[in-house]
């Protein structure tokens, strides 16, 4: 039976973008399972209670530690030179750990990580430098200590292996499970009170307030359409995980006039984003760098266009069936493909993203290393 623990100390609920989502899917998966396996989910003092409902199964449980999530620092070390200490006391000697972060040493424990990116490597400049050096040595020591590495994209996985040598039998390509309810939508009434919206009248976004998510772009597009009084709608919503970038972005807002046309929506429940989805004009996508994407797939899934950029994973993930802006920072091409995008939702293979199907597939990869 796969009997393991999952390391769950990174995340901060409503704080880490699609990495959240992510694990959530894969957890809810699990516990549509038909097969035997026991997870130990190692969690913190202060995110507990966002998985306390999963031990509800029997299947499940949580190991709480005494790290607060919130200490970044203070998690690291915890990790470094006290974790393997506390699984081996527990007598779990096998751990999943769902994103790059890892223990220095593998002290008697056997881990399999997920690498969901090197954004730091590709764009160090964003990063301070210890974040950059942290990233960089646990990716190292993912690629030469991990039993085995999964990758969410192709790209990414071609990735690790041109930076790292790992062998094609170390690293396996599994996609993010990415799962939408239709009928968990608020009416779009509210939201057009809320946010001064009116259906197919306003283009959406999903994003972190970092440069390569390229946002910048977006404020350029919709300060034209506005000064040119272009035949687009000028209205645009940005959800998201706030950061550092938020005053950034919302003085230019201002700097640009765009007050009454750009709106930052903050974090926003499934319940308002799946509507936000269903009822713009299109979904506009402008990162000029991800590891997967989920964003344009769930909108897609709502029956909406999808305006994106042909860079790194974003092709593969999105299957060549959104609307591609071969130059990121190119305003004029932005509006020209905003003017007439295509429709090729009915061409998506959505089961390449089917939450049951990636998680046997998971349960696959694990029981064959961990087992």
């Amino acid at each position: 039976m796969l009997d393991i623990a999952v390391d769950l100390l990174w995340l901060r609920p409503r704080q880490v973008g699609g990495t959240e989502f992510y694990i959530r899917n894969l957890l809810d998966g699990f516990l549509r399972l038909e097969k035997p396996f026991h997870l130990s989910l190692m969690v913190s003092r202060d995110n507990k209670d966002a998985f306390q409902h999963y031990a509800e199964d029997d299947r499940i449980d949580l190991l709480e530690t005494d790290v607060l999530s919130a200490n970044i620092t203070g998690r690291i070390l915890w990790q470094f030179f006290c974790q393997n200490r506390f699984l081996r006391k527990r007598g779990i000697r096998k751990c999943f750990t769902p994103v790059y972060y890892r223990t220095l040493t593998n002290g008697g424990i056997t881990y399999v990580n997920v690498i969901h990116d090197l954004q730091a490597a590709h764009y160090p400049g964003y990063h301070p430098f210890h974040e950059v050096a942290y990233s960089k040595l646990c990716w190292w020591l993912d690629t030469h200590f991990s039993a085995h590495i999964i990758a969410i994209s192709d790209w990414v996985r071609d990735d690790i292996r041109a930076r790292y040598r790992v062998s094609a039998d170390r690293i396996t390509t599994i996609y993010n499970p990415i799962t939408v309810d239709r009928k968990e939508m608020v009416p779009f009434g509210q939201l057009a009170e809320k946010y001064s919206i009116r259906e197919k009248e306003y283009y959406y976004t999903i994003s972190q307030m970092i440069p390569h998510k390229n946002l910048k772009t977006l404020l350029a597009v919709m300060e034209k359409i506005q000064r040119e009084r272009i035949d687009l709608p000028c209205r645009l919503l940005i959800s998201g995980v706030n950061g550092e970038g938020r005053k950034a972005l919302e003085a230019e807002i201002r700097e640009k006039g765009l007050t009454d046309a750009v709106t930052l929506t903050g974090f926003v429940e499934n319940e308002e984003r799946n509507a936000l989805y269903q009822n713009c004009r299109a979904f506009l996508f402008p990162s000029v760098f991800e590891g997967f994407g989920m964003p344009p797939v769930e909108a897609m899934l709502f029956g909406t266009v999808v305006i994106t950029t042909d860079k790194a994973s974003i092709p593969e993930v999105t299957q060549g069936k959104a609307n591609y802006v071969r130059d990121p920072y190119d305003v004029q091409e932005w509006i020209r493909v905003m003017r007439a995008p295509a429709d090729r939702i009915a061409e998506m293979d959505f089961s390449a993203y089917d939450q049951r199907k990636l998680t046997e597939k998971y349960y696959g990869v694990l029981s064959q290393i961990l087992m």
